[in-house]
């Protein structure tokens, strides 16, 4: 009987975030549990200030989703870590967190870069002119409308009283305390061996190589905080992970771009 009263008030548990952005777009977003998950359902709408789409980096207009997702209530570290292309995780207030592009070089593409390109050499948001056309909160629209953050929330951020910024697809926490948790990957040095010429310059997500460190977060940008495994967000590469440490969610690791 407790057991069911227990899992009876995880269920009914939901937050609910309602923020006014103009006349017709409202963010809503609802945290709700089940007895092993930690679910959201949002419309993909942000709670703060967004920059004007379309605009000259990205043609896209922002629209409201339809997003349910779920992740592992009780996350569990495994010994290898999975690397993700697609949607890494969520923040609090129910925007997809996708650090990566779809972009890829492409010596015949006018940009450099295309979706059909070498996918041995993907591009890295931050390292492109322009940078996609993303607003001040590091976030930008993709082809179907869904505005997502590509690194930390600004926006978001200042609005928080505590560090938490959203969930992993695997379960785990994210965190964003820039000041004490920093990344191990490094920009590597001289020219690129293959792929595209010139020196290594973070246009790439393979211009960075990981060698970790004393007081560094790990491949995953994980690391402890108050005794628990959970990801950051950093200034830094990879900015927002790019792998996870837990089993992902199916709802997780895939474009909706």
């Amino acid at each position: 009987m407790k057991a069911k009263v227990i899992k009876l008030l995880l269920t009914l548990c939901i937050v609910q975030i309602s923020t006014q952005l103009n006349a017709n777009d409202v963010n809503v977003s609802l945290i709700y549990f089940t007895a092993e998950n930690r679910c959201f359902k949002s419309n993909g709408l942000p709670n703060h200030k967004v920059g004007i789409f379309p605009n000259r980096g990205n043609p896209n207009q922002i629209e409201e989703q339809n997003i349910n997702v779920c992740v592992p209530l009780n996350p569990v570290k495994l010994l290898t870590y999975t690397k993700i292309r697609g949607i890494i995780g969520i923040a609090v207030n129910g925007v997809f967190f996708r650090p990566s592009t779809a972009g890829f070089w492409d010596p015949r593409a006018k940009r450099g870069h295309s979706r059909w390109g070498n996918k041995n050499w993907n591009v890295d948001i931050f390292g492109l002119k322009g940078r996609l056309g993303l607003d001040s909160n590091n976030a930008h629209v993709g082809k179907g409308g869904m505005y997502h953050y590509h690194g930390s929330p600004t926006g978001l951020i200042e609005n928080l009283k505590g560090s938490l910024v959203g969930y992993a697809g695997d379960g785990f926490e994210i965190h964003y305390l820039p000041k004490y948790k920093l990344s191990g990957w490094v920009l590597k040095k001289g020219l690129r061996k293959s792929g595209p010429p010139g020196e290594y310059s973070g246009t790439y997500n393979e211009d960075y190589h990981f060698i970790g460190g004393d007081n560094r977060l790990d491949e995953c940008n994980g690391g402890f905080h108050e005794g628990r495994y959970v990801y950051f967000i950093t200034k830094t590469y990879p900015f927002i992970p790019r792998c996870l440490y837990g089993k992902v969610s199916t709802h997780f690791n895939k474009s909706r771009h």
